[in-house]
């Protein structure tokens, strides 16, 4: 058992997607939990704002510094293969010209199960796929990746609690 102010462990974790829109069938995948198979990495919550440089006129001692456009890492979720093709279904949907865009919430949780902190992606948009690299002379979990896009990133109840209050509020 952790104490309150131990850093949280980034082990446990889970991701919710559901449609953008806000309809559909919320699509939660929580690691350890069959038969969904939860995603063993997260990676890309990334946020950086570039200094722009401005060389003021008459003023040959120093370049000012502000603050460029936000930009957005893609995140990456990787999981092992299994029998639902959800992930794959959704990226070959915009191949189709019927893909959807979704909302996501990744909760990062305490070993009691409530949310530490959680991050909400909006509009992503899946951008890359990828199977698993298989090898017969090898013994490990198949794995496959999704890449997703968006447009922003907003930390969300921080210590909020459960992680059920979390996407009830977020997606409802």
């Amino acid at each position: 058992m952790t104490r309150p102010r131990d850093p949280a462990l980034a082990y446990n974790f889970s991701i919710s997607l559901a449609e953008s829109a806000g309809t559909g069938a919320l699509i939660q995948t929580t690691v350890g939990l069959p038969p969904q198979g939860g995603f063993s990495e997260c990676a890309g919550l990334e946020l950086t704002i570039p200094a722009e440089t401005y060389a003021e006129g008459g003023n040959n001692g120093t370049l000012l510094k502000f603050t460029g456009r936000a930009a957005w890492s893609n995140i990456k979720l990787k999981r092992g293969v299994v029998t639902s093709a959800d992930l794959w279904r959704w990226h070959y949907d915009y191949i189709e010209g019927r893909g959807k865009r979704r909302d996501g919430v990744i909760a990062l949780l305490d070993d009691r199960g409530k949310a530490v902190r959680s991050w909400r992606f909006v509009r992503g948009l899946p951008v890359r796929w990828a199977g698993p690299g298989l090898d017969a002379s090898q013994s490990r979990v198949a794995i496959e990746e999704i890449e997703i896009a968006h447009e922003g990133l907003r930390q969300t109840g921080a210590g909020s609690g459960s992680l059920a209050d979390t996407v009830s509020n977020l997606f409802g």
